[in-house]
């Protein structure tokens, strides 16, 4: 049985929506288990014979600064939800609340893995060949040095082997161009460390890539750094939305336009389900012992329910042991270039 701690309290709309996804997965998922964490009195009304209150006095709120959220709110819903899979009562959390709390408490609760300095935030950007492209970071580390990107690299390998069972997934690097002379002189070294890494066969690097490639399908994984990585997110979510807006109104302006609407809405209807970012909602925390997912804070309830897809999907798949086991078959390549960097 797979068991889920859910950070009831947290997102913009909190148990409005947490709880109605909750009821949601737990009837799809009957051999699933719910800890289902925040005040008890908000939580009283869910009645399933697999979910169970944990009981958590605070909430970090979405503007709560890192101090408030590690250091003053110790029994936040956030902090015990992450601390369920520290203690093995858990095998994965979720929330949707404040990013830079959750990554910060989760990196204090459950440490990193050995050879990774900083945990990263990858997530699944639909792609034009029908499936999804694994970017990272996205947001969790805006300054980024050419070894982190590299741990990314490492780490997306991981999770990807998972999502698409095959255990050589290909990499490509963010940049301006794909020629390597393109860049900062970040970008540059990074790229140089993961030719390396693709020519000891630790990853399946293939380059360079730009922005338009993250929608092509070209590769697996795209590496970049969190500020990067974030804007390419929020701009995919901003463009999707922009775009079932037109159609809703082109199709709305006349009654010739409506027909044509009602003839190819098999077609439309499709296609606004390959775009909404709703169905690609949960982001895993890789690099920690112990897996975390996050949701959008502003998810609705089908959003969430899809962030418990995904982290129920990550433990009985046992992300965690195959990010582990990657890592360590990099093990030599990380240590060798922690010994450079000293």
């Amino acid at each position: 049985m797979i068991t889920i701690a859910v950070d009831c309290m947290g997102g913009d709309q909190g148990t409005a929506v947490t709880l109605a996804a909750c009821q949601l997965f737990l009837g799809s998922h009957p051999q699933a288990q719910l800890l289902l964490v925040g005040q008890p009195e908000a939580l009283s009304h869910i009645k399933a014979p697999n979910a169970r209150i944990v009981a958590a006095s605070e909430v970090v709120a979405m503007d709560d600064s890192l101090e408030v959220a590690l250091r003053r709110k110790k029994d936040s819903s956030m902090r015990i939800a992450i601390e369920q899979v520290r203690d093995g009562a858990a095998q994965v959390a979720v929330s949707a609340g404040n990013t830079g709390a959750l990554m910060a408490i989760s990196r204090y609760v459950l440490k990193t893995l050995d050879g990774i300095d900083r945990p990263a935030i990858a997530t699944q950007l639909p792609n034009a060949k029908g499936g999804a492209t694994t970017v990272l970071d996205l947001g969790a580390n805006v300054d980024c040095l050419p070894e982190h990107l590299l741990q990314f690299a490492v780490m997306g390998s991981a999770l990807v082997s998972v999502l698409k069972n095959d255990d050589n997934p290909t990499v490509g690097l963010l940049n301006i161009g794909e020629e390597s002379i393109k860049g900062s002189e970040t970008i540059k070294k990074t790229s140089d460390l993961l030719r390396s890494a693709g020519n000891s066969g630790d990853l399946n690097f293939i380059g360079n890539v730009e922005g338009n490639d993250i929608f092509t399908g070209r590769v697996d994984i795209v590496v970049c750094d969190g500020f990067v990585g974030n804007v390419a997110l929020k701009a995919s979510e901003g463009l999707a939305h922009m775009i079932g807006e037109f159609l809703k109104a082109e199709f709305s302006r006349n009654i010739f336009r409506k027909f044509a609407a009602i003839t190819a809405f098999r077609v439309i209807r499709a296609f606004k389900s390959r775009l909404d970012h709703r169905r690609y909602n949960g982001a895993a925390l890789l690099g920690l012992r112990g897996l975390v997912f996050k949701s959008h804070g502003s998810a609705d309830i089908f959003a969430f329910e899809q962030a418990l897809n995904r982290a129920y999907d990550a433990a009985h798949n046992n992300l965690l042991e195959r990010v582990q086991a990657r890592i360590a078959r990099a093990a030599p390549l990380l240590a060798k270039l922690d010994a450079a960097v000293v």
